[in-house]
């Protein structure tokens, strides 16, 4: 397999690959395996600056150890509890394939990486002792001496009992028996035990050698009996946990100090929204401060009685709490100042967003923005009631059981986004709409538009909806297809007449009164202003990857649309590019994520805190809905095959030789001297030149070129597949022309970045096995073009999940047995099936009658093909039948 540039990136087939980036070593002990690899970060590659992707996965080989080195047996070591596994998740930073990281997983690496510690150990002559300190030196944990601190309410002054053990043996039950450690200087008095004595004791001498604390306990001997301890002793002893474990001791206190903190009181800052009902981008939050413990305010009372007690261990309420009067002073202190800045209480909808999310002010602090990772387990900032419905809604919104005037039947799923679409629209944000290719974008797009025309009143300015000119014959034929009451204006010179363009670019406000919606291209937009200026109900941007570069100027052009609301549609997963998800939500929310300098540095600052990228991932969490095809709760709810027509329009070079061969055509069709048999030869040779033109014109006229941008079938593969490769999806290319299968491989190559397989009819039958093997392995190559002939039976390339018929071989039958090279036994995921179609052409007018019941495509279908029903056509009819209808087109 040809690497990736990628440090690391996880496939969809669940396991985590290292790139090119990473050093020989690293790639060499991930060959291995993933278990492997992840031991080889946590011990040899412990104390490196790694990239954050490798980094992350050697955080989850760390904690694996932290457990493993408590309780000395690999067999033993627990699962990670669900907690756990969320906030790794949680942590990951962007890389290729993160939507795939999931619970389950981090649970198999779990078990991997116990199931090859238990063999390396197993074997070993010392053990895990041994092998932990011969291959894991940093890992010297002999795990064998735990210390216990717990409460003795009898004892008002000394209200603490602290005690050190060690571990005796384990029980039946796989539990620990412990003794008092005082008992170990009897149990190993012998001189023969005294190796064994060291080994007991060696954290209990790193951990003096390390806290002055601990040194205090050994040299007195105190440690080696049971002690009652004042609250400031205890503390002291708490704060000391992360080093004791570091050092290989086990610590046990009590339930309250939980995640290595008790309780304790902290300011709480609540933000909320004027009303439940929306708040939108220019809304004002407001805000109150207070503090409380466990989310009850303090009384004066308590209050007092923390500023009277030194910092530590202060009982409150029944229960010890953590209390330092400078910090907790100095925020309560920070946050007055902040209130006092904001003279009428209240601040931004965003900036309270940012608070929420962790994520601080990405333009840096000022007077009146905190700095939220100093003292930030002494804030607690939380949604009032108002903005907490808001954020519950974005969640899980409402169901819209009726939609009017949709003509079609929406999924669960669906029905789910348009909900959420529709009440993002309602609060007047911008929402990003991140389905899996295939799962219906464009129809829930549509229910929207249904939803907003019967809401709006008549003085509503129409929608604008922004896509790829080779999409625009799509989006139009799904528009007549499920909602053909909307007024939508075709806003291209191909589908309009130059004069209503000129109307429509004169005064786009006039003009669209009648109208619910513009549909138009980037470059349309961008070349004329008046649209640009206009005001908008909706904006949508399609393939919205399209603005990811910012500095373009189709970038800061969309940027500049005045309209209540946004919408940006994408498979591609913008959660995996830091800097293209920016530019994204620059579109969607200016001034979420701050400007673009300071997101950087913003992002660069929390890939090396211990949150991760948690907050920027909570931050853009209400305005991103992604659902993808190998969720268990989509699949249930999708078909097995998803055959999908894929609108290739003409370039303009395709669009005058399939004029010229029309003409040419009907020029020799005009001999009335020409026998049957040579007139059905001429236009079966003539059915293949059409094909050939719309396939490329360096195929009808052999001049080897192929430059991409001279063919709509050419530049509908390359976005569609630049998407599959962002996914690692792989795919099947079928074309009947074996001539033609270089030429696509080739530009296929040049988006994956890696070369594909290729086999047509002069493939050796040997040679085939092998190619079919190949593409088959997990690591395999991208992409596999096959002729229909050669290729289309007796294949089973279930490696892949995306079937593309380049062109139409015109019977069902073929390219149904062409699909099933995935679609068939051992395919796991739900296969895509995109048959290309030159509007306008004669590839539509034939795949209408493929698609039809009528006589006409019985006769197809029993006949022969719709080559032999097109040579029994007379003159007239089949020049009608092969013309190019320009308005289509």
């Amino acid at each position: 397999m040809e690497l990736l540039p990628e440090s690391l990136f996880c496939s969809p087939e669940l396991r985590l690959i290292v790139g090119a980036s990473a050093r020989p070593e690293i790639r060499d002990s991930f060959e291995r395996g993933v278990a492997s690899g992840i031991l080889f970060l946590t011990t040899n590659a412990n104390l490196e600056d790694l990239p954050s992707p490798l980094a992350w996965a050697r955080e989850w080989g760390r904690q694996f150890f932290t457990r493993l080195c408590q309780v000395r047996t690999p067999g033993l070591v627990p699962p990670p509890e669900a907690e756990t596994l969320q906030k790794h998740l949680s942590a990951a930073p962007p890389f290729r394939g993160a939507e795939y990281l999931s619970e389950a997983l981090l649970l198999r690496l779990w078990n991997e990486l116990r199931s090859l510690i238990e063999n390396l150990t197993g074997g070993h002559p010392g053990g895990v002792d041994a092998w932990l300190l011969e291959s894991a030196s940093m890992w010297h944990l002999v795990g064998r001496v735990t210390f216990h601190l717990a409460e003795n309410r009898r004892n008002e002054a000394q209200p603490f009992a602290f005690l050190a053990t060690y571990t005796d043996q384990v029980s039946g039950t796989g539990q620990l028996q412990h003794v008092p450690l005082g008992r170990a200087l009897q149990t190993f008095s012998d001189q023969n035990a005294q190796a064994a004595l060291d080994a007991l004791l060696q954290p209990v001498r790193l951990a003096a050698q390390k806290s002055v604390f601990i040194r205090g306990l050994v040299e007195s001997r105190h440690l080696f009996k049971a002690l009652a301890w004042t609250p400031q002793d205890a503390f002291q002893f708490l704060q000391e946990i992360p080093l004791l474990e570091e050092c290989g001791l086990v610590v046990k206190v009590p339930d309250w100090w939980k995640g290595g903190r008790p309780s304790r009181p902290v300011v709480t800052v609540q933000l909320d929204a004027p009303q439940a009902g929306g708040v939108g981008i220019d809304a004002m939050l407001a805000f109150n401060i207070g503090v409380s413990l466990n989310g009850v305010p303090l009384t004066e009372e308590e209050k007092a009685q923390i500023h009277a007690t030194a910092s530590g261990l202060v009982n409150l309420r029944g229960q010890w709490v953590e209390v330092d009067r400078e910090q907790l002073t100095k925020v309560l202190n920070h946050w007055t100042r902040v209130q006092a800045a904001h003279s009428s209480g209240h601040i931004s909808f965003h900036q309270g967003m940012r608070w929420l999310a962790g994520f601080g002010s990405p333009d840096g602090a000022s007077a009146s923005e905190p700095d939220l990772d100093s003292g930030r387990n002494w804030n607690e900032l939380i949604a009032g009631k108002n903005l907490q419905v808001i954020l519950d809604k974005l969640r899980d919104p409402e169901e819209i059981r009726v939609i009017p005037g949709l003509k079609a039947t929406l999924r669960p799923y669906q029905q789910q986004g348009v909900a959420w679409l529709a009440f993002v629209n309602r609060l007047g944000l911008g929402a990003c709409l991140a389905d899996d290719m295939g799962l219906g974008k464009t129809l829930q797009v549509i229910a929207l538009l249904c939803l907003l025309r019967k809401q709006s009143a008549s003085d509503t300015p129409a929608s604008i909806l922004i896509v790829p000119a080779s999409l625009m014959g799509n989006w139009l034929t799904e528009l007549r297809q499920f909602a053909p009451h909307l007024r939508v204006f075709a806003g291209h010179s191909a589908l309009t007449s130059q004069e209503s363009l000129e109307v429509l670019i004169r005064d786009p406000q006039a003009t669209l009164q009648e109208f619910d919606a513009l549909l138009t291209t980037y470059g349309m937009l961008q070349r004329n202003e008046s649209l640009q200026l206009a005001d908008w109900n909706l904006a949508v941007l399609d393939e919205a990857q399209a603005i990811k570069n910012p500095a373009t100027a189709q970038a800061r052009t969309v940027k500049q649309l005045k309209t209540r609301s946004r919408l940006a549609l994408t498979g591609t997963p913008v959660e995996n590019r830091v800097g293209d998800l920016w530019s994204l939500f620059d579109f969607l929310n200016p001034g979420l994520l701050g400007n673009a300098t300071a997101f950087a540095e913003f992002t660069k600052r929390i890939s090396a805190s211990k949150s991760g990228y948690a907050p920027l991932r909570q931050l853009i969490r209400p305005y991103l809905l992604r659902r993808l095809k190998t969720d268990r709760r989509i699949i249930q709810d999708l078909p097995e095959k998803i055959e999908m027509q894929t609108r290739c329009p003409l370039t303009k070079k395709q669009g005058i030789l399939y004029g010229k061969l029309v003409e040419q055509l009907k020029s020799d069709l005009a001999n009335p001297t020409l026998p049957q048999n040579e007139r059905r030869g001429l236009v079966l040779g003539y059915l293949i030149k059409f094909k050939q033109v719309c396939n490329h014109p360096s195929q009808w006229s052999g001049d080897g070129r192929f430059d991409p941008t001279d063919s709509g079938k050419f530049l509908r593969l390359g976005e569609l597949v630049t998407e599959l490769a962002e996914r690692q999806e792989r795919c099947l290319v079928f074309t009947q022309f074996r001539e033609m299968t270089a030429s696509i491989a080739a530009h296929l190559a040049q988006i994956y970045g890696r070369p594909g397989l290729i086999l047509h009819g002069g493939t050796p039958v040997k040679q085939r096995p092998g190619l079919v093997e190949e593409f088959q392995r997990p690591d395999g190559p991208p992409f596999f073009v096959l002729s229909v002939k050669a290729g289309g039976t007796g294949l089973t390339l279930t490696a892949a999940n995306h079937v593309i018929h380049f062109d139409r071989w015109w019977n069902p039958a073929v390219e149904n047995q062409a699909t099933d090279r995935a679609f068939r036994i051992g395919q796991k995921r739900n296969v895509l099936v995109h048959k290309f179609v030159c509007p306008g052409t004669i590839e539509e007018k034939v795949d209408r009658l493929l698609a039809g019941k009528g006589a006409l495509a019985e006769d197809l279908l029993a006949g022969g093909g719709a080559e032999r029903l097109l040579t029994e056509m007379s003159n007239k009819e089949l020049l009608d039948f092969v013309r190019l209808d320009i308005h289509s087109a």
